[in-house]
């Protein structure tokens, strides 16, 4: 038992000194811990066979959805894409480091390039103006109202074009969007909440990395 938990440290430090070239803002330690609780979410059995070991669809929502308290389906199939950089279908342990290094920690660039990214929901560059309808009104009614809500979030759709459209082609490009998120910072999650508060991200980053106090 002993030397197969040696063999599987080993491997996650040679795993972790790897990994830890692609990410700023974790230590090889903290990259070790990340590891480790992705395993645990895997599962051993999983990651023992070597076939397409990583977190699927249904298994990365309930992580974000009970860690990180999101409940809006379109938000979190966005964020589910842009961690699975591959498109395979599965978050493996690298995308989960280079994905969490940016959800936990990012600056503000890479913030808004990983925003841009969940918004843009056919991830042809732009956010166009059905994506922006689609994603307001999956995360503003949540209860049936007597007047058409269609129509007030046609209406949000075209105040935020007003205020977010520099170049007037009728969506945003990413040029469009960062620009109005440097002069605006509240427009960073305009669609949607697609990042952890400070409070989830305290309690998620004090559960994993206290193994590192322990070995």
């Amino acid at each position: 038992m002993s030397e197969l938990s040696a063999m599987s440290r080993k491997l996650i430090q040679a795993r972790a000194e790897s990994i830890s070239k692609h990410v700023e803002h974790f230590s090889k330690a903290e990259v070790c811990c990340l590891i480790r609780e992705f395993n645990a979410l895997v599962g051993e059995s999983s990651l023992a066979k070597k076939a397409t070991s990583g977190l699927d669809r249904g298994k990365f929502r309930s992580i974000l959805h009970n860690n990180f308290g999101m409940t809006d389906d379109m938000i979190m199939d966005g964020v589910f894409r842009t961690f699975d950089k591959d498109s395979d279908s599965f978050v493996s342990v690298k995308e989960w480091v280079v994905g969490l290094s940016v959800f936990l920690r990012g600056t503000l660039d890479e913030r808004i390039r990983y925003c841009f990214h969940v918004y843009d929901l056919n991830g042809d560059n732009y956010i166009s103006r059905e994506e922006m309808f689609h994603m307001l009104k999956d995360s503003l009614i949540r209860q049936p109202s007597e007047e058409d809500p269609d129509e007030g979030i046609k209406d949000l759709v075209e105040i935020i074009l007003k205020k977010m459209d520099h170049d007037h082609d009728g969506r945003l490009s990413f040029t469009d969007f960062e620009k109005s998120v440097k002069e605006e910072n509240l427009l960073l999650e305009a669609f949607g909440t697609c990042l952890p508060d400070d409070a989830r991200i305290e309690t998620f980053e004090r559960h994993v990395f206290k193994k590192q106090g322990e070995k």
